[in-house]
């Protein structure tokens, strides 16, 4: 297909750009990746259901194929053996992303995430995090990168350092940076802190002045308590565009974090493997990217939890008929729910309204 506009054409123009994140949960509720170190290796071993699952991503609705290489740092190799294999997973990532890309002709972006190295005021830390994006942003470049994001950074020092790499070494693309809350911190006055104390909104501002091209908020935070930081972003002066990428969990204000909040039955941490049942609905995710057009966010997706049905709804809430809408729900011709169910197949029509819920239901309402 033509190649597309790039990301800050799209976004100049009036567009809304759809991104869709999420491989790593995706794969892990697959079986193909291990929770806990949540290491991309499946981009290895199954690269064709990597391909596989960027095309059904793409088909949803997303703009964009972002390549595979999210916690694909060398720290996160190193912690399962297979350091060795880093850059091989790395490249193999952007080039399966950038040959979806141009089938599909949408955009292909390359990934930094957090390092779990970083630490503020430790020069050796800040050396070997720097060296870790340096190699990540050349690997996205020489693989034909149309933009790099750096996501998930509770830090501002490491956001910068990101932020930084792509201006080096990224030459020309454009640098997408956004915060993730785990380590946000909250002041008296009810401000909103980055790990090393910065209040989002400048936070985001320096994020502009190093040269980042988009900035913003992914994961951690759920369409609620994401909202209140996008609400207060949008009526700053923060200079560029807005992104907005929430994990799809019913996270609250009192529970703002997804990897805190309790399962509401046991009161044990959800995180992880009980998160399941925290899970947004779609409609959830059509109130939030209702919201999101009314606070005209020009770069919206979703992260950890997504998943193809996810994007589709938001991409239709956002007035996008997509490959994947073919298949959208369509309950009126449903066997007992539908619109002519009463005259087709009264039997099990009457059986539905007999049910006691059903009964309680038609009553409530």
């Amino acid at each position: 297909m033509p190649k597309s506009k790039g990301l800050m054409e799209r976004i100049k123009d009036g567009e809304t750009v759809i991104v869709a994140e999420g491989y790593i949960f995706a794969f892990e509720h697959l079986g193909y990746l291990k929770a806990g170190p949540f290491t991309p290796e499946v981009v290895v071993d199954h690269p064709e259901l990597v391909r596989q699952m960027y095309k059904d991503f793409v088909r949803a609705g997303s703009d964009v194929v972002q390549a595979f290489t999210y916690y694909g740092h060398r720290n996160k190799f190193k912690l399962v053996g297979r350091e060795d294999e880093l850059e091989k997973q790395n490249r193999l990532a952007l080039k399966l992303a950038r040959e979806v890309a141009d089938e599909t002709g949408t955009l292909m972006c390359g990934d930094l995430s957090n390092t779990f190295v970083y630490q503020p005021g430790n020069e050796e830390a800040i050396a070997t995090t720097k060296a870790m994006f340096k190699e990540q942003v050349e690997w996205a470049v020489d693989e034909g990168a149309d933009f790099i994001v750096g996501e998930t950074f509770g830090h501002l020092g490491e956001a910068m350092l990101a932020t930084q790499a792509i201006k080096e070494y990224g030459k020309g693309v454009p640098a997408v940076i956004t915060f993730g809350t785990h380590f946000s911190k909250y002041s008296k006055d009810g401000k909103v802190l980055t790990a090393d104390d910065v209040e989002f909104n400048d936070a985001l501002r320096r994020l502009v002045a190093a040269g980042a091209d988009v900035v913003g908020f992914n994961c951690m935070s759920g369409p609620t308590s994401m909202l209140p930081l996008l609400e207060s972003a949008s009526k700053a002066d923060i200079g560029v565009p807005i992104a907005a990428l929430p994990v799809p969990y019913r996270t609250t204000m009192e529970e703002p974090n997804f990897t805190t909040i309790k399962d509401p039955v046991s009161g044990q941490r959800a995180f992880y493997t009980d998160l399941d049942c925290l899970l947004c609905s779609r409609t959830d995710i059509v109130k939030f990217a209702e919201r999101c057009a009314q606070l005209k966010i020009p770069y919206v997706g979703l992260c950890c939890g997504n998943s193809p049905h996810y994007t589709r709804t938001l991409a239709e809430t956002l007035g996008r008929v997509t490959e994947a809408s073919k298949y959208s729900p369509d309950m009126s011709l449903h066997g007992f729910y539908g619109t002519n169910a009463g005259k087709v197949n009264t039997y099990y029509t009457k059986m539905t309204q007999d049910l006691p819920a059903t009964k309680a239901m038609t009553a409530k309402e």
